[in-house]
């Protein structure tokens, strides 16, 4: 069983902890452990408050990505919406075509699609 402390999940986290350094400018990164697998969380800097998180089970093959818009309500604390979600992303280049796809506005775009479309109806 993978776990946070093999060597296979260390080379997969720094993998793609370098690749997502291009956006370090925009975000900050924190990696976290969970029983089941890990995650990379982005939080988004400045420009919209957004937050990426892409988690790996530590038992499958696969990565999932959301991305939320974090806001504060009337007692200060944030509140998070989901905008997007994809749990097929079957390797690292998918994932980061993804992430790149993202933080460009896929999720806002898709967001404001179904909002207009559930007006239309």
């Amino acid at each position: 069983m993978e776990n946070k402390y093999s060597i296979q999940t260390q080379k997969e986290i720094d993998t793609l902890f370098i690749r997502l350094q291009v956006w370090k400018d925009f975000f900050f990164f924190k990696i976290e452990y969970h029983v089941d697998g890990w995650a990379i969380i982005l939080d988004e800097k400045n420009a919209y408050p957004r937050k990426i998180i892409i988690f790996k089970p530590y038992r499958e093959d696969y990565y999932s990505i959301k991305s939320f818009e974090v806001r504060q309500n009337n007692g200060k604390k944030d509140v998070q919406e989901e905008l997007y979600f994809n749990d097929g992303l079957n390797n690292l280049e998918d994932l980061v075509h993804e992430v790149r796809e993202i933080i460009y506005g896929k999720d806002l775009m898709n967001t404001v699609s179904k909002k207009y479309q559930e007006n239309l109806l």
